[in-house]
């Protein structure tokens, strides 16, 4: 057989949160509210919400014809939904973006302890899609990377919250829209890339990988 097979363990990094589809799809319902917000004129908090509403169904609606699972394409619609409603409520345009800030707020929290517990989510995550349960906890070499993998995903939200902070004080609503874009999935590809290089890094030569590991047997008396 001919070509290199593709490494599985990467594959499965690169299958985290939803895969570029998801993280594409993401960005669509922000970047409508800016541009409904440039076009809108006097009355451009409405054209914004609307903008964000209405592309967000398109794209409901596309998903599931195409054969998506209805409950997460439904998830992600009632984010902007929410979103929508929080906006018109207060009257300003930021806070269409106060979930997104909220969530990655909490996601750097939930990502810091779950790595100081000893838990650490990267490989929370990688063994559910990898069928191992917890066993990846019982190697020491995949625990310590995975810990050192996690790290860089607390960065990606804390990199977000110090962009869409002062932007959202400020009012910036162009400038929000513009930056979850960039900060969705390239952020997304660039984190996966990190992590995995940390991980590579942190695991030593010879070690099976991600889908084989490394558990001592139990001693005998």
């Amino acid at each position: 057989m001919s070509g290199t097979p593709r490494d599985p363990a990467a594959e499965s990094l690169a299958d985290l949160l939803g895969g570029r589809r998801a993280a594409v799809d993401a960005t669509v319902g922000p970047l409508a509210f800016g541009v409904g917000w440039a076009l809108g004129g006097t009355h451009a908090l409405e054209w914004a919400v609307g903008a964000a509403v209405v592309v967000s169904v398109l794209l409901a609606v596309w998903r599931v014809s195409a054969g998506d699972k209805p409950r997460a394409v439904l998830i992600g619609l009632l984010g902007i939904g929410f979103a929508a409603l929080i906006a018109l409520r207060t009257g300003h345009a930021e806070a269409f973006f106060l979930i997104r800030i909220a969530t990655n707020a909490a996601s750097a929290l939930a990502w810091a302890v779950s790595i100081v517990i000893r838990w650490p989510l990267l490989g929370v995550v990688v063994g559910l899609v990898l069928l191992q349960g917890t066993r990846w906890r019982h190697d020491p070499d995949l625990m310590r990377a995975y810990s050192r993998g996690s790290w860089v995903w607390v960065g990606q939200y804390l990199l977000r919250l110090a962009v869409w902070l002062p932007l959202a004080w400020a009012g910036l609503v162009g400038a929000l829209a513009a930056a979850t874009v960039v900060l969705t999935w390239p952020l997304i590809a660039a984190c996966l890339a990190a992590s995995w290089w940390v991980m590579r890094r942190t695991l030593p030569a010879g070690h099976p990988g991600l889908r084989h590991p490394a558990v001592p047997e139990p001693a005998h008396a």
